[in-house]
């Protein structure tokens, strides 16, 4: 098996490292990630600047591609120019921090999965919610049990999903739960402030809703202790409106 592994934590992540060490038996691993890290940037692609690229050996672990972008970037850049031939599985992560309800959006771990997802290639995204002892080797042996189950399953091309492993505790994880994103946001505020040079700055913060109201949700399932499974896809039409929509009365325009 030829696997693409990418993060958005950036290249030396201790994440990347431990995933790259969970999967090293399938076969042929290749490393595209970013420089630094990307967090949040969703699905962003760099149009506007050249992408620096750079081979390193990381952590006498691996060796692998620095790419100065983001997360979708480098999978784009592994699949149309870095890697002989397409991979046969992308991952992306460990991600320090879980990505659920609206952090699917913003992630861009989840964001280097649907790249290689739109590529027709199957992927999954992996991350590990915080908590005081980030065990990455812990994680990536558990995440690989779950990858183990949906490689059996032989995916379609192009099938994502999204693995949340719960904090590392006695007893935890329970089990696997495959859920839905729960339709919840942050609490958000900004922090204002006025910085050395008098200008007036805003800090973002926050934290994600503990919401109850979708108990069988990815945001319920990792706070029960149990693994998240939740199948993504790039397709964001609300096909449920769509009919209704439609039937409006919109105005001509000839």
């Amino acid at each position: 098996m030829h696997v693409l592994l990418t993060n958005d934590d950036g290249i030396l992540a201790p994440g990347l490292a431990a995933l790259y060490r969970a999967v090293a038996d399938l076969g042929r691993v290749d490393v595209v990630a970013p420089a630094d890290s990307q967090s949040a940037v969703g699905h962003a692609i760099s149009v506007l600047k050249p992408l620096a690229v750079r081979r390193l050996h990381v952590g006498n672990t691996f060796h692998g591609w620095s790419v100065a972008g983001r997360p979708a970037d480098c999978v784009k850049l592994a699949m149309i120019e870095l890697l002989d031939r397409q991979p046969d599985l992308v991952l992306s992560g460990i991600n320090a921090g879980a990505n659920t309800g609206v952090n699917v959006l913003y992630s861009g771990t989840v964001a280097g999965a649907i790249e290689g997802a739109l590529f027709g290639v199957p992927a999954v995204a992996i991350s590990q919610e915080l908590c005081d002892e980030l065990d990455f080797d812990r994680s990536g042996a558990v995440a690989r049990r779950v990858l183990d189950t949906f490689l059996a399953t032989r995916p379609a091309p192009g099938m994502c999903i999204s693995i949340n492993l719960p904090a590392s505790r006695p007893g935890w994880p329970r089990g696997v739960r495959c859920c839905p994103q729960a339709p919840v946001s942050w609490q958000e505020h900004y922090r204002k402030q006025v910085n050395s040079d008098g200008e007036t700055i805003y800090w973002l913060d926050g934290w994600q809703s503990d919401e109850t109201g979708t108990p069988d949700s990815d945001v319920a399932a990792v706070r029960d202790g149990f693994v998240a499974v939740t199948p993504l896809r790039a397709d964001l039409t609300d096909r449920d409106r769509l009919d209704a929509l439609r039937a409006w009365p919109w105005p001509r325009l000839d």
